[in-house]
């Protein structure tokens, strides 16, 4: 006895360049409650950039400087927590919290990098993606970048 399942034939992020979606909607709340967080534990330097038209990798990147190892890591958690409590989602991937000099969190459609001066300086990440579009963020004034 065979039974067929749903097959959902649904393709993610815009394979048709259609219309906003409400996925499109919820990617960006969701990368700018991660500012906000961030804010709450005074990363420095906030860049959101839209990604989702030059990279399948995500939808956004958020970028931040923290000033210390312990900044860094409290950043993250700061991060991970509200997102938890307000998303009721985890990350898929930590990498780097141990170190504490570059830590990433993969949200799928939304990635964040928090680093120290120097690895942001070294890697720049911005030129790198310079070509994307830097989405305006609230409370601008207070972010440097």
């Amino acid at each position: 006895m065979t039974e067929s399942l749903p097959v959902n034939l649904s393709l993610t992020k815009n394979a048709v360049n259609g219309p906003k979606t409400d996925t499109e909607d919820t990617s960006e709340n969701l990368a700018l409650a991660i500012v906000e967080a961030a804010l709450d534990r005074k990363a420095g330097e906030i860049i959101l950039l839209k990604v989702e038209e030059i990279s399948y990798l995500s939808d956004y990147f958020v970028m931040m400087t923290g000033y210390s190892k312990v900044q860094v890591r409290a950043i993250a958690d700061a991060i991970e927590g509200q997102v938890e409590i307000d998303w009721q989602r985890r990350p898929l991937r930590t990498e780097g919290k141990t170190e504490g000099t570059w830590v990433l969190q993969d949200y799928g459609d939304v990635i964040v990098h928090i680093m120290m001066p120097r690895e942001r300086e070294f890697y720049n990440l911005e030129a790198f993606w310079g070509h994307a579009e830097r989405v305006s963020l609230p409370n601008s004034d207070h972010i440097g970048g």
